[in-house]
Protein backbone atom coordinates (compact mmCIF):
# COMPACT_ATOMS: atom_id res chain seq x y z
CA UNK A 1 0.00 0.00 0.00
CA UNK A 2 1.58 3.59 -1.23
CA UNK A 3 1.14 6.77 -0.71
CA UNK A 4 0.26 8.79 -3.24
CA UNK A 5 3.02 12.13 -2.98
CA UNK A 6 0.52 14.57 -4.76
CA UNK A 7 -2.74 13.66 -2.92
CA UNK A 8 -3.49 15.88 0.19
CA UNK A 9 -3.29 13.85 3.92
CA UNK A 10 -5.88 13.72 5.87
CA UNK A 11 -4.25 13.57 9.75
CA UNK A 12 -7.20 13.10 12.57
CA UNK A 13 -6.72 13.07 16.21
CA UNK A 14 -8.89 10.81 17.59
CA UNK A 15 -10.93 12.61 20.50
CA UNK A 16 -14.46 13.27 22.63
CA UNK A 17 -15.46 17.07 21.83
CA UNK A 18 -16.33 18.75 25.32
CA UNK A 19 -14.92 20.44 27.92
CA UNK A 20 -15.13 18.20 30.26
CA UNK A 21 -13.40 15.36 28.07
CA UNK A 22 -10.50 18.09 26.83
CA UNK A 23 -7.54 16.11 29.40
CA UNK A 24 -8.81 12.69 29.21
CA UNK A 25 -6.05 9.85 28.32
CA UNK A 26 -8.50 9.08 25.44
CA UNK A 27 -8.16 12.52 24.28
CA UNK A 28 -4.81 12.62 23.27
CA UNK A 29 -5.33 12.71 19.41
CA UNK A 30 -6.62 16.34 19.89
CA UNK A 31 -3.77 17.09 21.60
CA UNK A 32 -1.40 15.84 18.88
CA UNK A 33 -3.85 17.32 16.21
CA UNK A 34 -3.72 20.93 18.33
CA UNK A 35 -0.20 21.38 18.60
CA UNK A 36 0.13 20.45 14.72
CA UNK A 37 -2.04 23.10 14.07
CA UNK A 38 -0.28 25.49 16.13
CA UNK A 39 2.75 24.65 14.05
CA UNK A 40 1.44 25.12 10.72
CA UNK A 41 0.09 28.28 12.03
CA UNK A 42 -4.15 27.31 11.78
CA UNK A 43 -6.63 27.39 14.07
CA UNK A 44 -9.86 24.77 13.85
CA UNK A 45 -12.90 25.72 12.23
CA UNK A 46 -15.99 23.89 11.40
CA UNK A 47 -16.26 21.69 8.62
CA UNK A 48 -18.53 22.23 6.07
CA UNK A 49 -21.36 19.59 6.64
CA UNK A 50 -18.96 16.85 7.99
CA UNK A 51 -18.93 16.15 11.76
CA UNK A 52 -15.75 17.64 12.00
CA UNK A 53 -13.55 20.81 12.86
CA UNK A 54 -10.38 21.10 10.32
CA UNK A 55 -7.28 23.38 9.55
CA UNK A 56 -5.60 23.46 6.42
CA UNK A 57 -1.78 23.71 5.84
CA UNK A 58 1.44 22.45 4.43
CA UNK A 59 4.01 20.45 6.68
CA UNK A 60 7.86 20.68 5.83
CA UNK A 61 10.43 22.84 4.65
CA UNK A 62 8.87 25.40 1.91
CA UNK A 63 8.69 24.22 -1.68
CA UNK A 64 8.24 21.00 -2.97
CA UNK A 65 9.45 18.66 -0.07
CA UNK A 66 6.61 20.73 1.68
CA UNK A 67 2.99 18.29 2.07
CA UNK A 68 -0.29 19.55 1.80
CA UNK A 69 -2.30 18.55 5.05
CA UNK A 70 -6.03 18.51 6.29
CA UNK A 71 -5.89 18.51 9.71
CA UNK A 72 -8.54 17.02 11.50
CA UNK A 73 -10.62 16.34 14.97
CA UNK A 74 -14.19 14.85 14.76
CA UNK A 75 -16.45 16.13 16.44
CA UNK A 76 -19.48 12.99 16.58
CA UNK A 77 -17.58 11.21 19.83
CA UNK A 78 -14.97 8.84 19.51
CA UNK A 79 -17.07 5.51 18.63
CA UNK A 80 -18.65 7.80 15.52
CA UNK A 81 -15.76 8.88 13.93
CA UNK A 82 -15.31 6.94 11.12
CA UNK A 83 -18.25 8.85 9.28
CA UNK A 84 -16.48 12.54 9.36
CA UNK A 85 -13.38 11.14 8.64
CA UNK A 86 -14.77 9.38 5.75
CA UNK A 87 -16.56 12.54 4.68
CA UNK A 88 -13.61 14.47 4.96
CA UNK A 89 -11.07 12.10 2.89
CA UNK A 90 -13.65 12.07 0.14
CA UNK A 91 -14.54 15.36 0.02
CA UNK A 92 -10.09 16.37 0.00
CA UNK A 93 -9.67 13.17 -2.35
CA UNK A 94 -7.54 11.60 -0.05
CA UNK A 95 -6.14 8.17 -0.30
CA UNK A 96 -6.88 5.61 2.25
CA UNK A 97 -2.90 5.33 2.56
CA UNK A 98 -3.11 9.00 3.11
CA UNK A 99 -4.97 8.71 6.36
CA UNK A 100 -3.29 9.23 9.59
CA UNK A 101 -5.00 8.15 12.67
CA UNK A 102 -3.18 9.72 16.30
CA UNK A 103 -4.64 7.69 18.88
CA UNK A 104 -4.45 6.95 22.61
CA UNK A 105 -3.39 2.88 23.08
CA UNK A 106 -3.64 0.95 26.18
CA UNK A 107 -1.13 -1.91 25.22
CA UNK A 108 2.11 0.18 25.15
CA UNK A 109 3.41 1.92 27.99
CA UNK A 110 2.93 5.88 29.08
CA UNK A 111 4.42 8.12 26.37
CA UNK A 112 5.80 5.64 24.17
CA UNK A 113 5.17 5.58 20.62
CA UNK A 114 4.44 3.01 17.35
CA UNK A 115 3.76 4.03 14.47
CA UNK A 116 2.84 1.35 11.78
CA UNK A 117 0.13 1.16 8.70
CA UNK A 118 -2.74 -0.84 8.64
CA UNK A 119 -4.01 -3.71 11.21
CA UNK A 120 -6.57 -4.16 13.62
CA UNK A 121 -7.95 -1.67 16.12
CA UNK A 122 -7.24 -3.97 19.46
CA UNK A 123 -10.41 -2.78 20.74
CA UNK A 124 -10.20 1.19 19.98
CA UNK A 125 -13.75 2.17 19.32
CA UNK A 126 -12.55 5.74 16.99
CA UNK A 127 -10.05 2.97 14.80
CA UNK A 128 -13.30 0.78 14.82
CA UNK A 129 -15.17 2.87 13.83
CA UNK A 130 -13.20 4.42 10.94
CA UNK A 131 -12.18 0.76 9.74
CA UNK A 132 -15.78 0.08 9.19
CA UNK A 133 -16.48 3.36 6.89
CA UNK A 134 -12.87 2.43 4.73
CA UNK A 135 -10.91 -0.29 6.01
CA UNK A 136 -7.83 -1.13 7.39
CA UNK A 137 -5.38 0.92 5.37
CA UNK A 138 -4.18 3.78 6.70
CA UNK A 139 -1.52 4.76 9.14
CA UNK A 140 -1.70 4.74 13.07
CA UNK A 141 0.51 7.24 15.46
CA UNK A 142 -0.09 4.74 18.95
CA UNK A 143 0.13 7.07 21.68
CA UNK A 144 1.27 4.10 24.49
CA UNK A 145 -1.39 5.68 27.66
CA UNK A 146 -0.77 2.33 29.67
CA UNK A 147 -3.09 0.12 31.50
CA UNK A 148 -5.48 0.88 34.37
CA UNK A 149 -4.49 0.21 37.72
CA UNK A 150 -5.84 -2.69 39.88
CA UNK A 151 -9.12 -3.53 38.98
CA UNK A 152 -9.74 -0.05 37.14
CA UNK A 153 -12.40 -0.48 34.44
CA UNK A 154 -10.78 0.58 30.59
CA UNK A 155 -13.72 2.95 30.24
CA UNK A 156 -13.30 4.50 33.72
CA UNK A 157 -9.32 5.08 32.80
CA UNK A 158 -9.09 6.26 29.21
CA UNK A 159 -11.74 8.78 29.88
CA UNK A 160 -10.03 9.90 33.16
CA UNK A 161 -7.26 12.88 33.32
CA UNK A 162 -3.79 12.48 33.00
CA UNK A 163 -2.50 11.51 36.68
CA UNK A 164 -0.63 14.88 38.07
CA UNK A 165 2.75 12.55 37.73
CA UNK A 166 1.70 11.95 33.56
CA UNK A 167 1.10 15.24 33.17
CA UNK A 168 4.70 16.62 33.88
CA UNK A 169 5.80 14.50 30.79
CA UNK A 170 3.10 15.40 28.95
CA UNK A 171 3.96 18.48 26.74
CA UNK A 172 7.21 16.57 26.13
CA UNK A 173 5.65 13.64 24.37
CA UNK A 174 2.88 15.34 22.75
CA UNK A 175 5.41 17.18 21.26
CA UNK A 176 7.83 14.06 20.33
CA UNK A 177 4.39 12.52 19.14
CA UNK A 178 3.45 15.79 16.65
CA UNK A 179 7.57 15.13 15.69
CA UNK A 180 7.16 11.41 14.34
CA UNK A 181 3.34 12.36 12.38
CA UNK A 182 5.37 15.13 10.52
CA UNK A 183 8.68 12.47 10.26
CA UNK A 184 5.71 9.93 8.74
CA UNK A 185 4.21 12.53 5.89
CA UNK A 186 7.66 14.13 4.68
CA UNK A 187 9.86 10.86 5.34
CA UNK A 188 7.44 7.97 5.06
CA UNK A 189 6.84 5.35 7.61
CA UNK A 190 10.42 3.44 7.90
CA UNK A 191 11.88 6.51 8.97
CA UNK A 192 9.57 7.61 11.28
CA UNK A 193 9.44 4.14 12.86
CA UNK A 194 13.05 3.68 13.04
CA UNK A 195 13.03 7.34 14.96
CA UNK A 196 10.17 7.02 16.91
CA UNK A 197 9.05 3.68 17.65
CA UNK A 198 10.75 3.54 20.98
Amino acid sequence: MTTDAGAPWLIVGLGNPGPEYAANRHNVGFMVADLLAERVGGRFKRAGKAQAQVVEGRIGPPGPGSRRVVLAKPMSYMNLSGGPVNALKDFYKVPVANVVAIHDELDIDYGVLRLKLGGGDNGHNGLKSMTKAFGADYHRVRFGIGRPPGRMQVADFVLKDFSSAERKELDYFVDRATDAVECLVIEGLERAQSTYNS
